[in-house]
Protein backbone atom coordinates (compact mmCIF):
# COMPACT_ATOMS: atom_id res chain seq x y z
CA UNK A 1 0.00 0.00 0.00
CA UNK A 2 1.26 3.49 -1.17
CA UNK A 3 2.58 5.72 1.88
CA UNK A 4 0.97 9.45 1.11
CA UNK A 5 1.94 12.97 3.24
CA UNK A 6 -1.27 15.05 3.50
CA UNK A 7 -0.22 18.81 4.17
CA UNK A 8 -3.09 20.90 5.66
CA UNK A 9 -2.99 24.56 5.00
CA UNK A 10 -6.45 25.58 5.77
CA UNK A 11 -9.06 27.15 3.38
CA UNK A 12 -12.91 26.61 2.89
CA UNK A 13 -12.46 22.74 3.30
CA UNK A 14 -11.31 23.09 6.80
CA UNK A 15 -13.77 25.77 7.92
CA UNK A 16 -16.18 26.36 10.25
CA UNK A 17 -18.78 29.03 10.84
CA UNK A 18 -17.94 31.23 14.32
CA UNK A 19 -19.17 30.07 17.43
CA UNK A 20 -22.36 32.21 17.93
CA UNK A 21 -23.02 32.19 14.16
CA UNK A 22 -22.73 35.67 12.80
CA UNK A 23 -19.39 35.57 11.89
CA UNK A 24 -18.21 34.12 8.79
CA UNK A 25 -16.43 31.01 7.69
CA UNK A 26 -12.48 30.96 9.00
CA UNK A 27 -10.24 27.72 8.83
CA UNK A 28 -10.56 25.78 12.24
CA UNK A 29 -10.58 21.85 11.25
CA UNK A 30 -7.12 20.31 11.23
CA UNK A 31 -5.84 18.13 8.81
CA UNK A 32 -6.12 15.03 10.80
CA UNK A 33 -9.73 15.68 11.92
CA UNK A 34 -10.38 16.44 7.60
CA UNK A 35 -9.21 13.06 6.97
CA UNK A 36 -10.70 11.07 9.36
CA UNK A 37 -14.05 12.78 8.04
CA UNK A 38 -13.40 10.65 4.71
CA UNK A 39 -13.38 6.72 6.32
CA UNK A 40 -13.18 5.39 2.82
CA UNK A 41 -9.83 6.87 2.27
CA UNK A 42 -8.03 4.51 4.63
CA UNK A 43 -8.20 1.38 1.86
CA UNK A 44 -6.35 3.65 -0.68
CA UNK A 45 -3.47 4.17 1.42
CA UNK A 46 -1.80 5.13 4.25
CA UNK A 47 -1.70 8.44 5.47
CA UNK A 48 0.20 11.15 7.56
CA UNK A 49 -0.66 13.98 8.21
CA UNK A 50 1.21 17.76 8.53
CA UNK A 51 -1.22 20.75 9.42
CA UNK A 52 1.45 23.52 7.95
CA UNK A 53 -0.71 25.95 8.39
CA UNK A 54 -4.35 27.23 8.90
CA UNK A 55 -4.98 29.78 6.67
CA UNK A 56 -7.71 31.43 4.59
CA UNK A 57 -6.11 30.91 1.35
CA UNK A 58 -6.15 34.59 0.56
CA UNK A 59 -3.62 34.76 2.78
CA UNK A 60 -1.39 32.53 1.16
CA UNK A 61 1.94 34.08 0.17
CA UNK A 62 5.06 33.29 -1.55
CA UNK A 63 6.80 32.59 1.38
CA UNK A 64 3.84 29.76 1.88
CA UNK A 65 4.68 28.13 -1.21
CA UNK A 66 8.33 27.95 -0.02
CA UNK A 67 7.36 26.66 3.11
CA UNK A 68 5.03 23.91 1.41
CA UNK A 69 7.65 22.95 -1.28
CA UNK A 70 10.32 22.79 1.86
CA UNK A 71 7.98 20.59 3.20
CA UNK A 72 8.10 18.08 0.13
CA UNK A 73 11.87 18.36 0.15
CA UNK A 74 12.53 17.31 3.33
CA UNK A 75 9.65 14.13 3.27
CA UNK A 76 10.44 13.44 -0.10
CA UNK A 77 12.47 9.77 0.32
CA UNK A 78 9.72 8.56 2.61
CA UNK A 79 6.18 9.24 0.58
CA UNK A 80 5.16 8.16 -2.73
CA UNK A 81 3.20 11.22 -3.05
CA UNK A 82 1.88 14.53 -1.56
CA UNK A 83 -1.80 15.72 -1.21
CA UNK A 84 -2.17 19.81 -0.69
CA UNK A 85 -4.91 20.94 0.87
CA UNK A 86 -5.88 24.34 0.32
CA UNK A 87 -8.11 27.29 0.08
CA UNK A 88 -9.54 28.05 -3.72
CA UNK A 89 -9.11 31.11 -4.07
CA UNK A 90 -5.34 31.07 -3.98
CA UNK A 91 -4.78 27.76 -5.07
CA UNK A 92 -4.03 27.77 -9.09
CA UNK A 93 -1.35 30.31 -8.14
CA UNK A 94 0.19 27.93 -5.43
CA UNK A 95 -0.02 24.30 -7.93
CA UNK A 96 1.96 26.66 -10.72
CA UNK A 97 4.59 28.32 -8.07
CA UNK A 98 5.18 24.18 -6.96
CA UNK A 99 5.08 23.62 -10.41
CA UNK A 100 8.65 25.49 -10.74
CA UNK A 101 9.73 25.26 -7.09
CA UNK A 102 9.81 21.46 -7.38
CA UNK A 103 10.43 20.19 -10.91
CA UNK A 104 10.24 16.99 -12.66
CA UNK A 105 8.96 15.12 -9.57
CA UNK A 106 8.36 11.49 -10.26
CA UNK A 107 6.30 11.22 -7.15
CA UNK A 108 2.73 13.02 -7.63
CA UNK A 109 2.16 16.39 -5.92
CA UNK A 110 -1.47 16.96 -5.45
CA UNK A 111 -3.72 20.34 -4.62
CA UNK A 112 -7.33 20.30 -3.74
CA UNK A 113 -9.64 21.80 -1.87
CA UNK A 114 -13.53 22.33 -1.55
CA UNK A 115 -16.06 25.01 -2.31
CA UNK A 116 -18.43 24.07 0.48
CA UNK A 117 -16.33 23.62 3.84
CA UNK A 118 -15.98 19.57 4.83
CA UNK A 119 -18.75 19.80 7.91
CA UNK A 120 -21.52 21.39 5.32
CA UNK A 121 -24.28 18.98 5.22
CA UNK A 122 -23.78 18.81 1.03
CA UNK A 123 -20.29 19.00 0.65
CA UNK A 124 -17.68 18.74 -1.93
CA UNK A 125 -14.75 17.87 0.17
CA UNK A 126 -15.05 14.41 1.06
CA UNK A 127 -15.17 13.16 -2.61
CA UNK A 128 -12.09 16.08 -3.74
CA UNK A 129 -10.32 14.65 -0.78
CA UNK A 130 -10.92 10.86 -1.91
CA UNK A 131 -9.96 11.20 -5.51
CA UNK A 132 -7.25 13.52 -4.93
CA UNK A 133 -5.87 10.61 -2.97
CA UNK A 134 -7.20 8.04 -5.54
CA UNK A 135 -4.93 10.27 -8.09
CA UNK A 136 -1.65 10.48 -5.76
CA UNK A 137 -1.99 6.81 -5.63
CA UNK A 138 -2.14 6.05 -9.37
CA UNK A 139 0.89 4.51 -11.12
CA UNK A 140 1.25 6.49 -13.92
CA UNK A 141 0.86 10.16 -11.59
CA UNK A 142 3.56 12.19 -11.44
CA UNK A 143 4.47 16.16 -11.13
CA UNK A 144 2.14 19.08 -9.75
CA UNK A 145 -1.91 19.03 -10.66
CA UNK A 146 -5.12 19.78 -9.28
CA UNK A 147 -7.65 17.53 -8.61
CA UNK A 148 -11.40 19.19 -8.25
CA UNK A 149 -14.69 17.85 -9.11
CA UNK A 150 -13.19 15.05 -10.77
CA UNK A 151 -10.68 16.37 -12.77
CA UNK A 152 -7.04 16.33 -12.80
CA UNK A 153 -5.74 19.53 -14.18
CA UNK A 154 -2.21 20.18 -14.65
CA UNK A 155 -0.48 22.57 -12.02
CA UNK A 156 0.46 25.21 -14.49
CA UNK A 157 -3.07 25.27 -16.43
CA UNK A 158 -5.45 25.55 -13.56
CA UNK A 159 -7.77 28.14 -13.06
CA UNK A 160 -10.53 28.89 -10.96
CA UNK A 161 -13.80 29.93 -13.04
CA UNK A 162 -16.68 30.03 -10.86
CA UNK A 163 -17.00 31.30 -7.10
CA UNK A 164 -19.45 28.99 -5.79
CA UNK A 165 -20.27 25.86 -8.21
CA UNK A 166 -18.53 22.56 -7.39
CA UNK A 167 -16.98 22.33 -11.14
CA UNK A 168 -15.09 25.67 -9.65
CA UNK A 169 -11.69 25.12 -11.81
CA UNK A 170 -10.93 24.78 -15.71
CA UNK A 171 -8.10 23.84 -17.79
CA UNK A 172 -6.96 26.84 -19.26
CA UNK A 173 -5.40 26.23 -23.01
CA UNK A 174 -4.79 22.54 -21.98
CA UNK A 175 -6.00 19.02 -22.15
CA UNK A 176 -6.99 17.66 -18.84
CA UNK A 177 -4.71 14.76 -17.43
CA UNK A 178 -7.74 13.03 -16.44
CA UNK A 179 -11.11 12.47 -15.32
CA UNK A 180 -12.10 10.08 -12.54
CA UNK A 181 -15.31 8.62 -12.73
CA UNK A 182 -16.71 6.02 -10.27
CA UNK A 183 -13.85 5.44 -8.25
CA UNK A 184 -11.36 5.42 -11.69
CA UNK A 185 -8.86 7.46 -12.98
CA UNK A 186 -10.14 7.49 -16.95
CA UNK A 187 -7.35 8.94 -19.35
CA UNK A 188 -7.99 9.88 -22.92
CA UNK A 189 -7.51 6.95 -24.98
CA UNK A 190 -4.88 6.34 -26.51
CA UNK A 191 -2.45 8.90 -24.70
CA UNK A 192 0.68 7.15 -23.89
CA UNK A 193 1.76 7.47 -20.11
CA UNK A 194 5.06 9.17 -19.10
CA UNK A 195 7.92 6.93 -18.63
CA UNK A 196 8.83 7.75 -14.51
CA UNK A 197 12.26 8.57 -13.30
CA UNK A 198 14.25 7.25 -10.30
CA UNK A 199 15.53 11.15 -10.37
CA UNK A 200 14.73 13.47 -7.45
CA UNK A 201 12.89 16.37 -9.04
CA UNK A 202 15.16 19.55 -8.56
CA UNK A 203 13.77 21.68 -5.66
CA UNK A 204 14.46 25.63 -5.64
CA UNK A 205 14.40 27.94 -2.47
CA UNK A 206 14.43 31.43 -3.72
CA UNK A 207 11.55 33.77 -5.22
CA UNK A 208 11.79 37.67 -6.26
CA UNK A 209 8.47 38.53 -4.96
CA UNK A 210 8.61 41.90 -6.94
CA UNK A 211 5.85 40.74 -9.32
CA UNK A 212 2.85 42.75 -10.12
CA UNK A 213 0.27 42.20 -12.82
CA UNK A 214 -0.96 45.25 -14.87
CA UNK A 215 -4.49 45.17 -16.64
CA UNK A 216 -4.66 47.76 -20.10
CA UNK A 217 -8.09 49.10 -19.48
CA UNK A 218 -9.45 52.08 -21.76
CA UNK A 219 -8.06 55.39 -20.69
CA UNK A 220 -4.85 53.90 -18.59
CA UNK A 221 -1.81 55.79 -19.28
CA UNK A 222 2.03 54.37 -19.38
CA UNK A 223 2.69 57.17 -16.35
CA UNK A 224 1.51 54.07 -14.32
CA UNK A 225 5.06 52.34 -14.99
CA UNK A 226 6.80 55.22 -13.29
CA UNK A 227 5.13 54.86 -10.44
CA UNK A 228 5.83 51.13 -10.07
CA UNK A 229 10.17 51.43 -10.75
CA UNK A 230 11.04 51.64 -7.40
CA UNK A 231 8.87 48.72 -5.74
CA UNK A 232 8.67 46.51 -8.46
CA UNK A 233 11.09 44.47 -10.52
CA UNK A 234 8.92 42.77 -12.57
CA UNK A 235 5.43 44.31 -14.27
CA UNK A 236 3.04 41.11 -16.13
CA UNK A 237 1.16 43.81 -18.47
CA UNK A 238 -2.35 42.12 -19.73
CA UNK A 239 -3.01 43.23 -23.29
CA UNK A 240 -5.86 44.32 -25.34
CA UNK A 241 -6.93 41.01 -27.29
CA UNK A 242 -4.42 39.40 -29.04
CA UNK A 243 -1.78 41.64 -28.18
CA UNK A 244 -3.24 45.04 -28.91
CA UNK A 245 -0.97 47.81 -26.94
CA UNK A 246 -2.35 52.09 -27.04
CA UNK A 247 -0.40 54.70 -29.18
CA UNK A 248 1.72 56.31 -26.37
CA UNK A 249 2.99 52.99 -24.48
CA UNK A 250 6.48 52.44 -26.46
CA UNK A 251 8.77 54.66 -24.67
CA UNK A 252 7.68 53.55 -21.38
CA UNK A 253 7.88 49.93 -21.92
CA UNK A 254 11.20 49.78 -24.05
CA UNK A 255 12.74 52.43 -21.13
CA UNK A 256 11.15 49.71 -18.26
CA UNK A 257 13.20 47.29 -20.11
CA UNK A 258 16.44 49.18 -20.89
CA UNK A 259 16.56 49.93 -17.64
CA UNK A 260 17.00 46.20 -16.36
CA UNK A 261 13.24 45.90 -15.35
CA UNK A 262 11.64 42.92 -16.30
CA UNK A 263 8.33 42.87 -18.99
CA UNK A 264 6.54 39.67 -19.63
CA UNK A 265 3.52 40.47 -22.20
CA UNK A 266 0.05 38.74 -22.10
CA UNK A 267 -3.57 38.52 -22.62
CA UNK A 268 -6.28 39.72 -20.66
CA UNK A 269 -8.69 37.32 -23.04
CA UNK A 270 -8.81 33.67 -20.71
CA UNK A 271 -8.13 31.47 -23.87
CA UNK A 272 -6.09 30.84 -26.93
CA UNK A 273 -3.17 33.16 -25.98
CA UNK A 274 -0.80 36.13 -27.34
CA UNK A 275 0.21 36.86 -30.59
CA UNK A 276 1.95 40.29 -31.07
CA UNK A 277 2.60 40.02 -35.08
CA UNK A 278 -1.00 40.03 -36.05
CA UNK A 279 -1.97 44.18 -35.53
CA UNK A 280 0.40 46.97 -35.89
CA UNK A 281 -0.04 47.81 -32.54
CA UNK A 282 1.33 45.04 -31.15
CA UNK A 283 4.26 43.97 -33.71
CA UNK A 284 6.55 46.83 -32.52
CA UNK A 285 7.22 45.31 -29.52
CA UNK A 286 7.49 41.88 -30.79
CA UNK A 287 11.48 42.08 -31.69
CA UNK A 288 12.46 44.25 -28.78
CA UNK A 289 15.29 42.50 -26.64
CA UNK A 290 14.26 41.70 -23.52
CA UNK A 291 10.37 41.87 -23.66
CA UNK A 292 8.76 38.41 -22.46
CA UNK A 293 6.14 37.04 -24.28
CA UNK A 294 3.37 35.02 -22.53
CA UNK A 295 2.18 33.23 -24.81
CA UNK A 296 -1.09 31.01 -24.26
CA UNK A 297 0.17 30.88 -20.05
CA UNK A 298 -2.13 31.69 -17.45
CA UNK A 299 -1.61 34.70 -15.50
CA UNK A 300 -1.36 32.22 -12.32
CA UNK A 301 1.39 30.65 -13.82
CA UNK A 302 2.99 33.65 -15.31
CA UNK A 303 3.41 35.28 -11.92
CA UNK A 304 4.40 32.42 -10.01
CA UNK A 305 7.20 31.68 -12.96
CA UNK A 306 8.12 35.38 -13.48
CA UNK A 307 9.11 35.24 -8.89
CA UNK A 308 10.82 32.17 -9.88
CA UNK A 309 12.56 33.50 -13.01
CA UNK A 310 13.84 36.54 -11.33
CA UNK A 311 14.82 34.43 -8.09
CA UNK A 312 16.99 32.28 -10.41
CA UNK A 313 18.39 33.89 -12.59
CA UNK A 314 21.56 35.88 -12.35
CA UNK A 315 21.78 38.11 -15.66
CA UNK A 316 18.96 39.05 -17.76
CA UNK A 317 19.73 36.60 -20.62
CA UNK A 318 19.19 33.87 -18.32
CA UNK A 319 16.43 35.51 -16.91
CA UNK A 320 14.70 35.25 -20.31
CA UNK A 321 16.54 31.48 -20.78
CA UNK A 322 14.71 29.92 -18.08
CA UNK A 323 11.29 31.58 -18.74
CA UNK A 324 11.41 30.56 -22.20
CA UNK A 325 11.52 26.65 -20.87
CA UNK A 326 8.82 24.79 -20.72
CA UNK A 327 7.50 23.49 -17.58
CA UNK A 328 5.06 21.21 -16.50
CA UNK A 329 3.51 22.08 -19.44
CA UNK A 330 3.03 25.66 -19.05
CA UNK A 331 3.88 26.43 -22.45
CA UNK A 332 4.52 24.20 -25.60
CA UNK A 333 7.82 23.22 -26.28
Amino acid sequence: MKRIQVIATGGTIASMPSDDGLGGLAPALGGAELVARVPLIGELCDIDVVQLMNIDSTNMKPSGWLRIAAQIEQAYDDYDGFVVLHGTDTMAYTAAALSYLVQGSPKPIVLTGSQQPMAAPFTDAKLNLYHSLLWACDDEARDVHVVFDGKVIVGTRAHKQRTMSFNAFTSVNWPLAAIIRGGRVVREAGRQAVPKSDERPVFYHRLDERVVVLKLTPGLGPDVFRALAGTSSAVILETFGIGGIPDGFEEALFGWVDAGHTLVLTTQVPEEGLDLGVYEVGRAYAEHPGILLGDDMTVEALVAKTMWACGAASSQRQLGCLFELPINHDRLA
